[in-house]
């Protein structure tokens, strides 16, 4: 037999308990075929080798929690992420130089600032917006995804103070009582509407850059995490853009997409068939291939940790009376994850302050209750403060917790001020709900913060916030179990776990090439580690160094 492709002399991390290091690896038909040492494999016919010398190969970075299209939307938006954006005046440096190249009266769009970074420690207003730009329609954008602010052009394109403020939705005031520019939540609808739907092959195009920059960090499968119609807004056809951009050859890593519960509806069945919510034709989890595929149903039941407005049980650091809020009814939370369990679908429920994990794990144990499912892998997506008592529920559910450990080193200080000291202890919980025997997998929640899975890892390790202080030591997790959880645990958050996540025979040839071995070296160091390479199918699809 002649095999595509074998890689030796490279020192394999193979994230697989029967066999953890190897030296080759053979390759055919975009799968392993074999795993061994140089002897092992001497006698196998190649069409092609890959003599890696001594480079690192593991399996290749898997990211259970992005928001894939976003990002590549962000790419062609006003950069203002700190650093190096330090304060509201370099903001508007940032969009009046954007404003001189767009002609008057179009959007000017800017993306990734967070208040708690800048000098002023609040968010801009309307009027400076008006400042920078006055003959055009600015929106600014949150890092967390959770607030944007607007000025006045655009507010009454959008008509806020005259139409009706969705449900779970703010639009925030001045002392006069007159709106700011800042929308939370559902009130960001009311403006976002008017930008969409984007064209299918806009999506499609801003897939492919996306697609592109995920390969150079080592990115072979991610789980998008909403797309349609997300929070009362959206783009009903994105999910064509994700098969265009693969019909045009531009979706170059496999994709798991969660769909906005506000998609889902009753559809016409037999009586012997459950009575639920789902896609017409009555398409839900698993339905695809293994490059695009469609995921859980994603439910938004609260908001942001850094912006203040995640559900909690108590008020946030000083703030009193402030503990955030839910953005829906917990009955209504109940029926929806009901409905949708119901029709077979995997939920994925975003919630980050503990009262909305709290009220998560209850729709989830009364739906299972009524309905029970063996292996449902239900997922709390962030998970991000979980009080002692609902890590054990997640245990006993079976949940799957989807926490941000990129979070720490990025906006770790926001989250820290958030909470108090000791609040923060249960904060983006990582080794708590390995040691309780709970699925952990990796994922950034990018464009929120970069996305690079080695940041990631290096987080997950090191917890450190961006000013060098200690975050949560006692969650810290070793080399090999960050590792595993971006690629194994990852893999087991979607049901992948029997073609993806290890370097084992029979799997997907989905492979990661590091310049270092990240479960040896010092560990201050992880985040500075190239990707030499990165293979898809069995194939080269990025190349940093002339390997091939």
């Amino acid at each position: 037999m002649e095999i595509d492709l074998l890689i030796d002399n490279a020192n394999v991390v193979t994230v697989d308990r029967a066999r953890p290091r190897a030296s080759a690896i053979a390759i055919n038909g975009g799968r392993i075929l074999a795993i061994g040492d140089a002897a092992d494999l001497s006698g196998v016919r190649t069409r092609r080798r890959l003599d890696l010398s001594g480079a690192t190969v593991v399996p290749a970075f898997n990211d259970a929690h992005n928001h894939m299209r976003s990002y590549g939307e962000a790419l062609d938006q006003v950069p203002l992420a700190s650093p190096p954006v330090r304060c509201i005046e370099d903001i508007l440096d940032a969009l009046a130089r954007r404003a001189r190249e767009l002609p008057s009266g179009a959007w000017l769009i800017g993306q990734g600032y967070d208040q708690n970074k800048l000098r002023e420690g609040r968010h801009p207003t309307r009027q400076e917006l008006d400042r920078a730009a006055p003959d055009h329609l600015v929106l600014l954008k949150h890092t967390s995804g959770h607030f944007c602010v607007v000025n006045t052009r655009a507010m009454r394109a959008a008509r806020i103070g005259e139409v009706e403020v969705p449900e779970g939705g703010v639009v925030a005031v001045d002392d006069s009582g007159a709106p700011n520019g800042l929308l939370e939540e559902r009130a960001m609808g009311l403006v976002r509407r008017l930008l969409r739907p984007l064209p299918v092959a806009e999506m499609a195009r801003q897939i492919g850059l996306a697609s592109q920059r995920y390969l150079a960090e080592g990115v072979a499968s991610c789980q998008e995490a909403g797309i349609g119609c997300v929070m009362g807004e959206g783009n009903p056809l994105e999910l064509a853009a994700y098969q265009r951009a693969r019909r045009d050859g531009n979706l170059g890593v496999r994709v798991t997409l969660m769909v906005g519960v506000e998609n889902l509806h009753p559809v016409a069945h037999h009586a012997d068939d459950p009575d639920g919510d789902t896609l017409d034709l009555g398409l839900h989890t698993g339905f695809g291939d293994d490059w695009l595929r469609i995921g859980p149903i994603k439910i938004f039941a609260d908001g942001s940790l850094i912006g203040r407005t995640a559900a909690m049980s108590a008020d946030f650091e000083g703030e009193q009376g402030n503990r955030g809020y839910l953005l829906m009814e917990e009955a209504e939370l109940r029926r929806r994850v009901l409905r949708a369990h119901r029709a077979g679908w995997q939920i994925a429920t975003h919630a980050i302050g503990d009262r909305a994990v709290s009220a998560v794990l209850d729709a989830y144990a009364a739906a299972l209750a009524e309905v029970p499912r063996a292996d449902h892998r239900h997922r709390i997506e962030h998970c991000g403060v979980c009080r002692d008592e609902d890590v054990a529920r997640i245990a006993a559910l079976g949940v799957v917790p989807v926490p941000q450990a990129r979070f720490i080193s990025e906006i770790g200080d926001g989250m820290r001020a958030a909470l108090g000291e000791r609040r923060t202890g249960w904060c983006y919980r990582q080794r708590s709900f390995l040691d309780a025997g709970i699925r952990l997998p990796g994922s950034s929640d990018r464009p929120v913060v970069r996305g690079s899975p080695l940041l990631g890892i290096h987080d997950l390790v090191n917890q450190r916030t961006g000013r060098g202080e200690p975050f949560n030591p006692h969650e810290a997790l070793t080399a090999e179990q960050a590792l595993r959880a971006y690629t194994l645990g990852s893999a087991e958050a979607a049901f992948d776990e029997a073609v993806k996540g290890s370097i084992a025979p029979g799997k997907l040839a989905d492979l990661t090439i590091l310049d270092q071995d990240i479960t040896t070296m010092d560990p201050q160091g992880i985040a500075e580690t190239r990707v030499l390479a990165t293979v898809v199918d069995g194939r080269v699809a990025h190349d940093a160094v002339g390997l091939v």
